[in-house]
């Protein structure tokens, strides 16, 4: 009997402030502070005197380094805030907070409007789901025009951005709250109106995003905020079972070590007993407000706060029924040689210079073996100066950093088995595994499809582990590995012998050799970048676009200003803000995001630059060590394979696999349809009832040939495949409908808006095309979903159309179709599908992408057209004589029944 999960609900809200750096987030949060009594009166970044700048390097600078919280009411709400760094330096630790939030609220600066960084703020937000207000900030400062800056958000983050107000029952107001949701039109068309609690949905539901406008620093329009704020938020519901989600590791004034989280079930109490890599329990509970805090004995579902005794905690874990955070999206991208004072103890320094890497998780520490140095990467020059303040203050060393050099990656471009091998005397373990490339952005994977029969559950559980703990080096640059996935083959053990060090062993040569074996390829990371320049600077920007490797859209022109927007690599996009500002003599404005990485522009110059020899990296061996009479020998990693132990699975595993798979398909398609597949003469009767007699006017792809000639012969498109030569007396084509419409981009595109009429047009194209190939075309609609469906079978013009029935889809019905015709005819199959395309082969029928159909199409839409223009050049055509010759041409695509789609 399955459990019922018992849920809690709370007036608990967890509200996270973001924004660009400089547009008053920290400012905004002292007015809320100040309106709800927290605070005597508002600090000022500016004046040093803020109540969330805690420390004295924010104080100094006037910029937020770390998130801080502070409590407050609101209404019947208790509200935790957490303001976060602005500073794109900082954001991997305003990111590491979105996974504890319930709303966020987006502070734009009126006098700037949507500034680079704020567009990635969004795309976070919406990377978390998390529902926005926005409150755009600096409304008294000359030139804020609130109309143009509603429509820059409209067009920049999102067309639902909708202005809140005092008076939210407005008919203007309702209409364009309206106008965010379909369930909202309907129920504003009813009842004239939309109550607080579907607003509510709406925003929750990151339908609806409010707009406030104001002033934080002369608190105007903020206490209306507040109130939006409390009206259109709702309670949190929590499981009652016990769950936390960590999101910072920081240290106290006393070195306490201090695990930030948020309670998402249950509630944790002091001295409970928390799971994590080892059994820890809470010691002390905090609850911050600012610098201050106070201690409590529990801490309900809901709750942000610190807690002290536990050691080996991470950012990103989750607890109890809680699962461990996504990796983050934003990461450094440069690295520096941390240099020390002469008499520094260096590795005494690396470990101690681990626990800032343990609170700033995108802080990079690494040892480089080979050079005896210490290397950190960082997102930036900020983060660098605020990271030598930290060191010398905590640590007592000043250090210095050398110059920067970008951060690199590696990937494979094909699937590839990589094998390890430990077997010095007394030791034994092998490993396969198989690597295989993902798309951008998707980091490492790992998996296993080993069978316990083969190697033991605890042996793969321990192969997995040593795949997650090491940041993986590539094979040509050393640069550390992503974008794949990397799954467990099989294994092997020997019951006296093997230990777990002979695993890791074995697993880390497995991927140095799998690499080595592979193709591998160079990533480098690419910033998308928003330049605004004057317009007689626009030549100028272009250029060094270009110069850069960069791509861009078409420019867009705002008044005196242009605006380019593109993407280029980073390590081209280093220090031009300076050049910009000189070329436009300050006018000019660069904002630069980390849009992931991509391969290398200069591949073959970096890797020769960077000298790395995959042999000669001891810590990170290729070859596999193996063992004959009595003592161990290394052998290269080309030539592991001919002394394994295990067969090559990879191949063998992946053909057996799809053969499996298509088989098992055939046989539970057999066993549905068996009925109607028992006697193939009633099939093909039922088939005549349904289009007629077999022998009618005999149809051909090619329109001069003769009956017995294979049509095939005269189409020259590449994206059909004809897996043999028969002679066929009729051509048919089947055309899997709803693949083809989701294939070709236009009629995807109407789709969306009109199914009905995007079926119609592919209706319209097929006729066309029909009517000068002569076959015999049979488009098949899926309708298994509609419960009672007969099925149906119309004539569309020139085309048979099918609408299978309930419980039958088209690839059902295009397989026992091709089954049947195709014994006596010629039958092609138009679809995309993977597999059913094998099907197909294995029917013995050819098969045609939908991109090769769109080909067809536009061949025969060319021929048409040449054929039609011959005509007119023996006749007078004195309707389109004197119109100009695109006007003219279009006529006669409107007259033909051919439009725009047909000719992209």
């Amino acid at each position: 009997m399955t459990q019922i999960k018992r849920l809690i609900h709370t007036n608990k809200l967890v509200i996270g402030i973001l924004a660009h750096v400089d547009a008053g987030k920290t400012t905004l949060a002292e007015s809320i502070l100040y309106l709800r009594g927290e605070i005597r009166k508002p600090g000022r970044v500016d004046h040093g005197n803020a109540f969330l700048d805690t420390y004295e390097l924010e104080r100094s600078r006037g910029i937020t380094i770390f998130s801080k919280q502070a409590e407050a009411v609101l209404g019947e709400k208790s509200v935790t805030l957490l303001d976060t760094p602005g500073h794109v330096d900082f954001s991997a630790e305003m990111e590491r907070t979105l996974q504890v939030l319930d709303y966020a609220v987006l502070v734009i600066s009126g006098a700037d409007g949507v500034q680079g960084h704020v567009e990635t703020l969004w795309r976070l937000l919406r990377r978390y789901s998390i529902p926005v207000f926005l409150f755009i900030n600096k409304m008294d400062q000359p030139g804020c025009v609130r109309e143009k800056l509603l429509d820059e958000l409209k067009v920049r983050l999102d067309e639902r951005c909708v202005e809140f107000g005092a008076d939210d029952s407005d008919e203007s107001f309702m209409e364009n709250l309206a106008m965010c949701d379909e369930k909202a039109l309907e129920a504003y068309l009813e009842k004239g109106s939309i109550s607080r609690e579907e607003t509510v949905e709406l925003i929750r539901a990151r339908k609806v995003f409010p707009c406030y406008f104001g002033s934080a620093l002369k608190v105007e329009g903020v206490e209306e905020f507040l109130q939006g704020l409390d009206k259109y938020t709702g309670s949190s519901v929590y499981q009652e079972e016990f769950g936390a989600k960590i999101y910072k590791i920081s240290r106290d004034a006393q070195g306490n070590r201090l695990t930030h989280m948020k309670i998402t079930g249950g509630a944790l109490k002091v001295k409970m007993q928390l799971s994590g890599s080892r059994e820890e329990k809470a010691d002390q509970i905090r609850i911050y407000s600012g610098a201050s805090f106070r201690s409590v004995k529990e801490a309900p579902a809901g709750t942000i706060c610190a807690v002290t005794g536990l050691d080996s905690t991470f950012s990103g874990e989750g607890i109890g029924i809680e699962e461990a955070s996504e990796l983050p999206v934003l990461e450094p991208v440069l690295t520096y040689q941390i240099q020390l004072p002469e008499d520094c103890d260096v590795h005494g320094m690396f470990l101690k210079l681990c626990q800032l890497e343990e609170e700033e998780p995108q802080l990079h520490i690494v040892w480089n073996e080979q050079l005896q140095e210490i290397h950190a990467q960082v997102m930036g020059e900020v983060q660098i100066e605020i990271l030598k303040s930290m060191i010398q203050e905590r640590f007592g060393v000043k250090v210095e950093f050398g110059s920067g050099s970008i951060v690199y990656k590696e990937t494979i471009l094909e699937p590839v088995e990589g094998v390890g091998h430990f077997e010095p005397l007394r030791h034994y373990a092998e490993v396969h595994l198989l690597l295989e490339p993902l798309e951008a952005g998707s980091g490492l994977q790992f998996a296993t499809a080993c069978s316990e029969d083969i190697l033991d559950g605890n042996w793969q559980r321990l192969v997995l582990t040593h795949l997650e703990e090491k940041r993986h080096p590539g094979v040509l640059t050393g640069a550390e590995i992503t974008d794949m996935r990397i799954t467990l083959l099989t294994g092997r053990s020997h019951l006296k012998h093997t230990e777990g060090g002979d695993f890791r062993q074995a697993t880390y040569r497995a991927v140095r050799q799998g690499l080595k074996m592979g193709k591998c390829i160079l990533l480098e990371p690419v910033y998308e970048f928003r330049l605004e320049v004057p317009s007689d600077k626009m030549g100028r920007a272009i250029s060094d676009i270009q110069k850069m490797y960069g791509s861009f859209k078409n420019p867009q022109i705002d008044g005196e200003m242009t605006v380019i927007t593109g993407r280029a690599p980073a390590e081209r996009m280093q220090g031009y803000q300076r050049e910009v500002t000189a070329y436009t003599s300050g006018r000019g404005r660069l904002s630069c995001s980390l849009a992931g990485y991509e391969p290398c522009h200069n591949a073959e110059e970096v890797i020769e630059a960077a000298g790395y020899d995959s042999e000669k990296d001891l810590e990170n061996p290729t070859g596999s060590v193996f063992c004959a009479r009595g003592a161990g020998f290394v052998v290269s990693w080309d030539k592991v394979r001919d002394y394994m132990h295990l067969e090559s699975v990879l191949k063998n595993d992946i053909m057996r696999q799809r053969e499996e798979e298509v088989q098992q398909i055939r046989e539970r398609r057999d066993t549905e349809n068996q009925d109607r597949w028992a006697d193939p003469k009633e099939l093909e009767e039922i088939f005549e009832r349904t289009y007629g007699p077999v022998k009618r006017e005999r149809n051909r792809f090619n329109r001069g040939g003769t009956a017995g000639r294979r049509a095939a012969e005269n189409i020259q498109s590449s994206a059909v495949h004809r897996p043999k030569t028969r002679e066929r007396s009729e051509e048919y084509l089947l055309v899997d409908g709803y693949n083809i419409i989701f294939a070709w981009e236009d009629l995807r595109e109407l789709a969306e808006v009109n199914i009905e009429g995007a079926r119609n047009k592919l209706m319209d194209v097929l006729c066309n095309y029909q009517g000068f190939k002569k076959m015999t075309l049979i488009l098949v609609f899926d309708a298994y979903k509609v419960p009672g469906n007969k099925g149906d079978v119309q004539k569309y013009h020139n085309i048979f159309v099918v609408y299978t029935k309930e419980a039958e889809t088209a690839d059902q019905y295009i397989e026992k179709a091709v089954h049947e015709i195709g014994r006596k005819h010629h039958v092609t199959v138009a679809t995309s599908d993977a597999l059913e395309q094998v099907i197909i082969l294995g029917q013995g029928a050819d098969r045609m992408s939908a991109q090769g159909l769109k080909d067809e199409v536009e061949l025969v839409r060319k021929e048409i057209r040449s054929e039609y223009l011959e005509k007119q050049k023996s006749s007078k055509n004195y309707l389109f004589e004197n119109l100009p010759e695109d006007m003219a041409r279009h006529m006669e695509d409107v007259r033909l029944g051919y439009t725009d789609f047909d000719k992209e």
